[in-house]
């Protein structure tokens, strides 16, 4: 079968397409022909060697598709069930493979493409806003990226709850979505600095909580965006990740928190993805959450994916769909 492997690291040109057997599932395990796959930052990260991986390598960990085969044990999932997951085992490719307490039913309601575009980063905004900070009425919220595919999701998760919300991106078209998705104020970042939309907007007080996934470009500029006792939330690297700096630093800039979450710790058992998982579909059937799909690759062009993903030339959700498999 088709799947979209590294050899050895570095940029997007080193996707290649390899011609690999169907695996098969093992305990604990269920397979599923890949109908969507979902393009995310993290897959950049394993592809560059960032985040190291043993190679050869299939990327991709967030798919959507319909169960081909189960693994001893299995007794949950049936062949010919529609799933999603944001644990696949490869799921740039035909069919993949992902642990059973890391897979989730989708309803009949919910499209292939918009599972796969919700899972990861709707997974990630769903406890960003509910527990790493448990945004209130009342509260203030900077968002960078809010155009992007965590970024629109989380502007409408803060709303629901109530916070305040400046948001950053990088084009005026960018930042009509920011608005259309709640965002009370957008600084598009080309024409102004951050920091001082962000005085303006809170009056000099600074936010509650600052969402960051760009890192390095970011980081001085969203530590002076934060009130004192504010909370400082590092969840990715898209310009690279935020250089070393010494505790104190904190301390200086108003007994500052600091925290670097990952989705890992915050579905760790079948029942809280379920849970997480279970409100993004209500959302989406209700119409309270919307999900944009900004951009769709065939399998084969992976690496074209990559470069638009990297290069910020996209909005909200990337997706791949293997149909040349």
């Amino acid at each position: 079968m088709l799947a979209i492997r590294i050899h050895e690291t570095g940029g997007p040109e080193l996707l290649r397409v390899d011609d690999i057997p169907v695996p098969e599932p093992g305990p604990g395990e269920l397979r599923f022909r890949v109908e969507a796959a979902g393009v995310n930052f993290i897959d950049t990260y394993q592809r560059s060697g960032l985040y190291p991986l043993a190679l050869p390598a299939a990327l991709g960990q967030e798919g959507a598709g319909v169960v081909t085969a189960v693994g001893p044990g299995v007794m949950n999932f049936s062949v010919g069930e529609r799933v999603a997951t944001a644990k696949a085992s490869g799921a740039y490719a035909v069919e993949t493979l992902a642990p059973v307490a890391q897979v989730v039913k989708v309803p009949a309601a919910i499209d292939a493409r918009t599972a796969a575009a919700v899972l990861l980063q709707g997974l990630t905004a769903h406890y960003l806003a509910g527990d790493t900070f448990p945004l209130k009425a009342g509260d203030t919220a900077l968002i960078h990226a809010g155009a992007g595919g965590v970024g629109l999701l989380l502007i409408q998760m803060a709303r629901r709850r109530g916070a305040r919300v400046i948001a950053t991106v990088g084009s005026e078209a960018k930042a009509v979505l920011a608005r259309e998705a709640g965002a009370d104020a957008v600084c598009v970042y080309t024409q102004e600095e951050f920091p001082a939309a962000v005085r303006s907007f809170t009056g000099g007080c600074g936010v509650d909580v600052a969402y960051d996934s760009v890192g390095r470009d970011t980081f001085s500029g969203t530590l002076e965006c934060l009130r004192p006792r504010g909370m400082f939330v590092s969840y990715g690297n898209s310009s690279g990740p935020v250089p070393p700096f010494a505790p104190l630093l904190l301390m200086q800039r108003g007994s500052l928190f600091f925290t670097r979450p990952t989705l890992a710790n915050y579905v760790e058992s079948p029942a809280e993805l379920q849970r997480r998982t279970g409100e993004l579909f209500r959302w989406i059937k209700s119409g309270e959450l919307k999900v944009r799909v900004g951009a769709v690759f065939p399998l084969r062009a992976a690496a074209e994916a990559h470069r638009a993903l990297e290069g910020r030339a996209t909005t909200g959700k990337v997706i791949l769909l293997p149909v040349d498999g």
